[in-house]
């Protein structure tokens, strides 16, 4: 992972030597968007994690609410479980386990629900915000703008244009 971090950059570091002597007598034009802080300030992306919690909300209520019924009857065959006979204690332990494999399931199966929408919302924002990025890369002729980069100044930092821009759309 470092390594690749490191190659990333001198790939970068390579990319922009080729640019500036290609530009050997203009000013290179060079841009830096940070995607992280994108998807955590601008309204879409905010929306879009409004209409995650709105729609699996309920779905997670009900996962709490079983978990702590689960726990509750846990505790319940702890404590009748010396009263109960034989069969009763296994009749109930094997209801328990039933019920912990059955909510297992269910977390489960919501996480990958809730994973598989996050990433489509999450896909439709950096769609979103990559057309906008690429408005700004041609309108202002930019000759590079990077996402991501391990260290850029705050001059060629245009990650709050961005967000405005996203934000100014509808």
């Amino acid at each position: 992972m470092i390594l690749r971090s490191v190659f990333r950059g001198l790939a970068i570091a390579a990319s922009i030597s080729a640019l500036s002597l290609g530009a050997s007598a203009q000013e290179l034009k060079i841009g830096f968007v940070n995607s992280e802080r994108v998807m955590r300030e601008s309204n879409l992306a905010k929306a879009a994690q409004a209409k995650l919690e709105a729609e699996f909300g309920k779905r997670e209520k009900e996962l709490r609410d079983a978990t702590a019924r689960l726990q509750a009857a846990a505790e319940k065959f702890e404590k009748d479980g010396p009263l109960l006979t034989e069969t009763q204690r296994n009749m109930r332990q094997r209801e328990l386990v039933e019920s912990e494999r059955d909510l297992q399931r269910k977390r489960r199966e919501f996480q990958e629900d809730a994973q598989a929408r996050r990433n489509e919302e999450l896909q439709a924002v950096v769609e979103r915000a990559n057309k906008v990025i690429k408005q700004i890369f041609d309108n202002e002729k930019y000759d590079l703008i990077l996402q991501d980069a391990i260290h850029a100044s705050n001059r060629i930092d245009i990650t709050k244009k961005v967000i405005d821009a996203l934000n100014a759309q509808k």
